[in-house]
């Protein structure tokens, strides 16, 4: 092994994984003054993290079961909320009841019994109290509901980008001396005797192996967290679990709706960006966890709750599924939904006498920076470090003031609407990204259905650890409105071959992970309309390495 090493680094903390936790672990310690290098086999928020339901929320469901998960998922969503203001967006809820005689009545009086309660919690996120609807009201707002109801309950909850939580996150942790490793795949553990003492990781881009020594290793690998402690003899004690979610060409409901599947389980429909989000599902997963996509039976159940509130919902367009699986902690004999969602760290040390090991495991998006500073409180200790965390009250990158869309328009002679966009994801940070590009590519439309420029697309390749056109999608968006990619793939794979300097085999490769990456999302739904898009994807693609391919041969 040491033959092949290209780079060797010394560090205190070696965190495994960069979904929110890692990126939460590694912003956290970071700003202790703790030496950290977080390493990421995919892309940050590429599995779990991405595939949630966008929302830093208060947990509501969880109150049937666990109050404890909602008290601190509504505390945290209170402190993310504040530190990334920018990003963060109301969503409000209904909650129907159709008329199904006596009994609907009755469950309207528990529903705003259990809302009441919930109020109590939601506050401290800053939420606002539920009122009751009566059904013109509730149809006067939502047209599109079935007649048959009696009426609605309202709450809210916080929308956000997972994506750019999580970017803010690693830049921040970059910003106070972290070392970030991207495409990064952890290979094996370096041991003195019971202690670990470190890790080699493989760069999947250029193939390179690293050597890197720490004091601690800090395993937030998410559904692999389990895997990872195997490899040293710990046991971390998993129950994954799948869910799904359908997304929708555009904006189909004014505010989100919250109903039932016919197993009784609550799922809802929301406004997300310019698409719309249904889910989600929550099954027990046995499979491969690198490979695993939405199925017909998954869409079917949601469609078939969702029609009975919206029936024409098979009318609308879905353009794409996500799928992640989530790492609940273990509990037998519970049905999926009724798992906690409530987090555990293991401390190896204690557990089984292996010196310098830690996973984190379990928890959801919501208390992502709760998590992360109850064991990085625990590191702190380890390390004799006397820092407390400071990520309650530092403002993540982009949140350090506040900038009017109009200005950053009229200052840099670009449309308000661009505007509004860039800072929705950048924050401040757009003064940054503007500054640096020239007045053409402020203007100039890379992703006409997600307004991406090309200064953001070159912005985005300079600083924020880009290497595919999939990494480059989940930090702009990209590709990810109706078109799927359709008419902007082409011209991203132009810039990014410019900038990595690819030849055409290089381009035809990354083409192929591209459509790898989107094939897993449209499989489900061919059936539904979505089989016309992809022959016509495929008809630009053959014609554009076509193209591509003559133009080579002409050079």
């Amino acid at each position: 092994m040491d033959k092949k090493v290209k780079k060797k680094f010394n560090t205190d903390v070696l965190i495994i994984g960069g979904g929110i936790n890692g990126a939460g672990c590694a912003r956290d310690l970071s700003l202790r003054g703790i030496k950290v290098v977080l390493v990421e086999k995919n892309d940050f928020a590429s599995e779990t993290t991405g595939a949630s339901s966008a929302m830093i929320h208060g947990g509501m469901r969880y109150l049937q079961y666990n109050r404890t998960t909602t008290y601190h998922s509504c505390i945290d969503a209170g402190y993310i909320k504040d530190i990334i203001k920018y990003n963060i967006f109301r969503i409000p809820f209904l909650f129907p009841i159709k008329d199904e005689g006596i009994k609907s009545w009755i469950y309207l009086q528990m529903v705003e019994s259990f809302f009441s309660a919930y109020d109590k919690f939601s506050k401290l996120k800053g939420g606002k109290p539920h009122i009751f609807l009566n059904k013109e009201e509730t149809l006067k707002i939502e047209p599109g509901l079935d007649k048959s109801i009696i009426g609605s309950v309202t709450m809210d909850e916080w929308g956000i980008d997972p994506f750019r939580l999580t970017i803010a996150n690693i830049l921040d942790a970059k910003r106070n001396g972290a070392v970030i490793l991207n495409h990064c795949e952890f290979i094996d553990f370096i041991r003195e005797d019971v202690a670990i003492r470190g890790g080699i990781v493989k760069n999947l881009i250029t193939g390179e192996f690293y050597e890197i020594k720490s004091r601690i290793v800090l395993n937030t690998a998410g559904p692999w967290t389990e895997e990872i402690a195997k490899r040293v003899g710990a046991k971390v004690k998993l129950r994954p679990a799948k869910g799904i979610h359908i997304i929708f060409d555009r904006r189909l409901v004014n505010y989100a709706i919250i109903f039932t599947t016919i197993d009784g389980r609550s799922i809802f429909i929301q406004p997300h960006q310019n698409t719309t989000i249904l889910g989600t599902t929550d099954d027990d997963f046995y499979g491969d966890l690198n490979d695993h996509r939405a199925n017909i039976d998954e869409v079917e159940y949601l469609l078939q709750a969702c029609e009975r509130f919206l029936p024409w919902i098979r009318e609308a367009r879905m353009i794409t599924t996500i799928s992640g699986i989530r790492p609940t902690l273990f509990e037998w004999g519970k049905n999926e939904d009724a798992l906690s969602r409530d987090h555990k760290v293991f401390d190896h040390e204690e557990l089984e006498g292996i010196i310098g090991f830690i996973s984190l495991a379990g928890g959801k998006l919501a208390s992502y920076r709760l998590m992360a500073e109850e064991v990085c409180d625990l590191i702190a200790v380890k390390l004799g470090n006397r820092e407390k965390s400071k990520t309650k009250y530092y403002p993540l990158p982009g949140g350090e003031k506040k900038v009017k869309a109009e200005e950053l328009a009229r200052k840099y002679q670009i449309p308000e609407f661009i505007a509004k966009r860039i800072l929705f994801k950048y924050g401040s940070l757009s003064e940054r990204l503007l500054e640096e590009a020239t007045k053409e590519e402020r203007n100039l439309i890379v992703c006409n259905c997600e307004l991406v420029t090309l200064a953001e697309v070159k912005y985005c390749l300079k600083y924020e650890f880009v290497f595919t056109l999939a990494d480059l999608s989940r930090r702009t968006r990209l590709g990810m409105g109706p078109c799927q990619g359709c008419n902007c793939m082409e011209k991203a794979l132009f810039i990014m071959a410019k900038k990595f300097n690819w030849d055409f085999s290089k381009i035809r490769e990354e083409l192929k992970r591209f459509l790898d990456f989107k094939w897993k999302g449209t499989y489900a739904i061919l059936l539904y309309g979505q089989l016309a898009q992809e022959y016509f994807k495929m008809n630009k693609i053959s014609t554009f390495i076509y193209n591509k391919r003559n133009e080579e041969k002409k050079i």
